[in-house]
């Protein structure tokens, strides 16, 4: 069986979405691939109860028990190491990683990000895409690399920006877009990696 570990640090909406559509189209039975484990960064963040409900092991790792940065990514990697992952998923893992991480799952990482990237790498993507004047907007799922939001893109869906949107209604209109693209993005992965 190849496991998934999905990296979380907030609700976990786009984590319970993989986790759902592997459930729905028998992933384990089709492709070989489980979702072994939702580890946070945050005890507090509600995707553990979520990811728990689903009948996923979680674990968190509290980025504020760790003196660096360097010191927290060696405890996180050794805690997904347990799980033998084929795929690291970051699901808004709200933390920069290091290059000895990212180097170490190099290939097998990936991440989505509230923007057509290249566009708008960062933070407040939403926001800047409105203040820019953009018609259209969206979500990338892509490969991690050391440069933030960087790395080859798996999958992208794009939303208009209507006239009278605000950072949070773009926002949850993008949502909806990443719920369907990034499991697709992660059921492709093993796809490829069967051929």
């Amino acid at each position: 069986m190849k496991n998934i570990v999905i990296l979380i640090s907030g609700s976990g909406s786009n984590m319970a979405a993989i986790a759902r559509t592997a459930q729905k189209e028998h992933w384990p039975d089709t492709l070989g691939v489980r979702v072994a484990a939702v580890i946070s960064n945050k005890p507090d963040a509600g995707g553990l109860l979520l990811a728990k409900g689903l009948g996923i092991a979680t674990d968190v790792v509290n980025h504020r028990d760790f003196v660096s940065r360097e010191t927290f990514d060696a405890a996180l990697m050794s805690r997904i190491e347990a799980h033998s992952p084929q795929l690291v998923v970051l699901a808004g893992f709200m933390r920069i990683l290091t290059p000895g991480f990212v180097a170490h799952y190099a290939g097998r990482l990936v991440n989505i990000h509230p923007s057509l990237l290249p566009a708008f790498a960062g933070l407040h993507t939403h926001q800047r895409a409105i203040d820019m004047g953009c018609k259209l907007a969206g979500t990338t799922v892509h490969q991690v690399t050391a440069e933030l939001d960087h790395g080859h893109i798996l999958a992208q869906a794009a939303v208009p920006v209507l006239p009278f949107d605000t950072a949070d209604t773009l926002a949850a209109r993008i949502l909806t877009q990443e719920h369907l693209i990034y499991p697709q993005a992660v059921r492709a992965f093993f796809a490829r990696s069967a051929q």
